[in-house]
């Protein structure tokens, strides 16, 4: 498999105009899986493989793009090759199997089409790490790529815990939502969501490409119009939700 700038490129310009319409059309509808789910969006898979079916992509297809490319046995691509991973590896087979058996059945076409920006994303993102990016060694150590590295994992952390709190609201055999208490969900509706902007833009940072900046955009026209659903959703649901929290970002929005 040979990736050419061009297509890389082309890739990058899509996933920008993907964006654009993603965040749009989420204000307008929200996706309907997890709290959001409902009828009307066609046959429905297990939530456990339906963030397997969505995220695998990014595990495999990134791999295989990746270790085609000219740049594979170079340091730096290795090294953001492993920031990638740390994160996929994680979102694509642990925290599903973490997710309880009683977690909302997810729309097969919820997953395909987060399957289908996976394959995009991966295109762009391992295409330019591996085939088309230039990094010497000397990247390693630039300020950019010790702040992006620092962004990523701060961001990995933050998603992580959030993530593990709500797990841990619900015991395997409950059904329903619990009021998140603890860390950053003191603050903001969605830390998880704060987290995993926070990462994708310290591998924009890390990476310094258009590439990495695609995905980063992608990232908040996916996760703010949710952030802003869920906050709205637990305003309805909870009277006495804290009035302090934000959606998104503490003491902003």
């Amino acid at each position: 498999m040979n990736l050419d700038r061009s297509l890389v490129e082309g890739a990058t310009y899509l996933e920008l105009v993907m964006a654009a319409a993603t965040i749009v059309s989420l204000l307008v509808v929200s996706a309907p899986y997890g709290r959001h789910a409902r009828k009307g969006f066609g046959p429905t898979v297990p939530a456990r493989l339906g963030w397997v079916l969505m995220e695998s992509p990014s595990v495999l297809l990134f791999g295989a793009i990746f270790f085609t490319g000219a740049h594979r046995f170079e340091a730096v691509p290795l090294a953001f090759l492993a920031m990638w991973w740390f994160h996929y590896l994680n979102r694509a087979f642990v925290f599903p199997a973490r997710l309880p058996p009683t977690s909302q059945p997810m729309p097969l076409l919820v997953a395909a089409l987060g399957m289908g920006f996976n394959f995009l994303n991966s295109v762009v993102n391992a295409g330019w790490i591996g085939h088309v990016g230039q990094y010497d060694s000397t990247w390693l150590a630039d300020p950019r790529f010790w702040l992006g590295l620092g962004m990523f994992g701060l961001g990995f952390g933050i998603n992580h815990r959030s993530d593990m709190r709500l797990l841990a609201l619900r015991k395997p055999v409950e059904t329903g939502y619990k009021l998140p208490k603890g860390g950053l969900h003191e603050w903001v509706s969605s830390p998880n969501y704060l987290g995993e902007i926070v990462e994708w833009f310290g591998w924009a940072v890390a990476t310094w490409s258009l590439s990495g900046l695609a995905f980063a955009l992608y990232t908040v026209a996916n996760l703010a119009p949710r952030a802003w659903q869920h906050h709205q959703w637990y305003r309805q649901k909870f009277p006495d939700y804290p009035p302090q929290r934000r959606a998104l970002i503490p003491f902003v929005w």
